[in-house]
């Protein structure tokens, strides 16, 4: 059964930084592309960015280029999310998913499998 599990979330400064892990299982996800989504209360679900472990092509939402950076470690299945000089406008729950056929996606339609979220709340 494939699992995605996210940690790292929790409560920061203006300013401050964050990682989040996303821990795969299940199968090897070294192919697949791996996307970050937040989600505000009352918010649609939004695109964080995406990573296509195969050749390490990044992709990030408007909002966070340049903050947030997303690498991936295939030996330990996992990605991760670098979050720096966040905002409050960052808060919401963080979700990692996985898209099996490897397209350059932001929509949240396109990915097979979703992690449960983990919070992240930005204090002014």
């Amino acid at each position: 059964q494939v699992q995605l599990v996210e940690s790292g979330g929790g409560l920061v400064q203006a300013g401050g930084s964050l990682r989040l892990s996303c821990a795969a299982s299940g199968r090897t996800f070294s192919s697949y592309t791996m996307g970050w989504f937040r989600q505000a209360p009352g918010k649609e679900r939004e695109f964080v960015g995406f990573i296509r472990w195969n050749g390490g092509r990044t992709y990030y939402a408007d909002s966070v280029k340049g903050r947030f950076t997303i690498s991936g470690d295939s030996a330990k299945n996992s990605v991760s999310l670098q979050m720096n000089s966040l905002k409050p406008e960052d808060t919401a729950v963080y979700f990692c998913a996985a898209d099996s056929r490897r397209r350059l996606r932001i929509d949240a339609s396109a990915y097979d499998y979703w992690g449960q979220g983990t919070q992240v709340t930005v204090s002014s």
